[in-house]
């Protein structure tokens, strides 16, 4: 196996609307599934909004490999309309729920930067740098895969603030 760097996955777009605008639909796990380029979101199991770094929202998943599982997502990055990011671990239903180093250390974030009047440049980033060296050559060797998702990610968003 190869050693692989760990560096992250990032992805950028520049949005037609304010940041407060963004980031309310981004602290909203509610709204993820309608801005879920990968097709494995089906939606909060709360309907709590994300108020801060300690949070934990529980998402409903589903991954061929895997089936019908959730996800608890432990919110360890948060500055108001300017950065939300959260640590997945697996939940109820995924195979790995009980098993001792489930938790990756991998982080999704959003970070988003006011560009001129009424539009922001988002920038998700999947930060693999925690993981364990085996799970991180695995998310390596699917870099262009995320960089899909997270592009339709983005675009989806945007669609989602232009409706507004």
């Amino acid at each position: 196996m190869t050693r692989s760097t760990g560096e992250p996955v990032v992805v950028s777009r520049r949005i037609e609307a304010p940041a407060g605008n963004i980031f309310r639909i981004l602290a909203d796990p509610g709204r993820h599934a309608d801005l879920d380029g990968s097709g494995m979101l089906r939606g909060g199991v709360c309907g709590a909004v994300v108020s801060g770094v300690g949070d934990v929202f529980v998402m409903r998943m589903h991954y061929a490999r895997y089936g019908d599982y959730e996800m608890n997502n432990h919110v360890v990055e948060y500055e108001l309309d300017r950065r939300i990011g959260w640590e997945p671990r697996p939940g109820r239903g995924h195979p790995d729920a009980t098993a001792s180093g489930a938790a990756w250390g991998h982080r999704w974030i959003f970070d988003l930067v006011p560009d001129g009047a009424g539009a922001t440049v988002v920038t998700e980033i999947f930060d693999g740098s925690r993981m364990p060296e085996d799970k991180r050559a695995e998310v390596d060797s699917g870099r262009a895969w995320w960089q899909t998702h997270m592009t339709s990610t983005l675009e989806r968003l945007a669609e989602l603030c232009a409706a507004r």
